[in-house]
């Protein structure tokens, strides 16, 4: 999966945990100076998100999945 020029591959994500916030996710990629970046990925529905109350979390499991499917078709 290509994210604006950022490669992610199920590889990247292999002992993550399912969830991670989002600003954690960003900075995981190595996008921490851009989390903007990220929010956007994630407001434009690039990646799974989780609502839990107010906070916002990427849905790490739900990526590494839709990776994985990615690479087998």
């Amino acid at each position: 999966m290509e994210l604006e020029g950022i490669r992610v591959s199920a590889a990247d994500l292999r002992g993550a945990p399912p969830l991670l916030p989002w600003k954690e996710f960003a900075k995981w990629i190595g996008m921490g100076d851009d989390e903007q970046v990220v929010w956007g990925w994630i407001r434009n529905g690039y990646l799974p998100r989780y609502k839990i109350g107010n906070h916002v979390m990427v849905n790490v499991a739900l990526l590494q999945r839709q990776l994985l499917e990615e690479v087998s078709l």
